[in-house]
């Protein structure tokens, strides 16, 4: 009796401990938020209609690999889009929450992090800086399901668009030959 006492409890012990989730199972939620910012030529209208509208010019992480049009409605309820073909199959990256053209956009959704439960809200505030210069200062705030160290990942990429992809297209004069 004793023996099949124990071996019933051993059953159950066993059995719990493979529906019980493992560490590494377990869903984690996070927060985050950062800034960045850069001065760069151009009154704050030219360099928030560089930053909107078509950005295929300088964004460069897609779902596709060559979108047919990637761009930023800068209106209230417009979206940040990336259309992969001329039948109109795509992404909506985030859809606009404020818009002021010269002043400031914001944005919220998950951006490539779509299919997570995650969420963004992204902003570009553009302040004056003498007679022909722009401080661009973005703004990310984060939170959901966030795997080990998503914060890093998620800043190492603004910083590449930020530093590497939008200042160098700004630098260039690039943005000025936009449609």
């Amino acid at each position: 009796m004793i023996k099949n006492i124990f071996f019933i409890q051993l059953i159950l012990i066993l059995v719990s401990i493979s529906i019980l989730p493992q560490e590494s199972d377990k869903t984690r939620f996070d927060i985050f938020s950062f800034d960045k910012q850069l001065t760069l030529p151009g009154t704050p209208e030219v360099i928030f209609d560089a930053a909107t509208g078509d950005i295929s010019g300088w964004w460069d992480h897609s779902f596709s690999q060559n979108p047919y049009k990637f761009y930023i409605e800068a209106k209230p309820g417009g979206g940040f889009w990336e259309i992969f073909d001329e039948e109109g199959n795509g992404v909506l990256h985030a859809t606009v929450i404020y818009s002021h053209r010269g002043e400031m956009i914001r944005f919220d959704g998950p951006l490539g992090l779509s299919g997570r439960a995650v969420q963004l809200v992204t902003t570009y505030e553009f302040t004056p800086v003498g007679a022909d210069s722009t401080l661009m200062k973005v703004s990310v705030h984060g939170s959901g399901e966030l795997e080990e160290g998503m914060q890093g990942t998620v800043e190492k990429v603004w910083e590449h668009f930020i530093f590497e992809r939008f200042k160098p297209y700004i630098i260039e004069r690039k943005h000025l030959r936009k449609k």
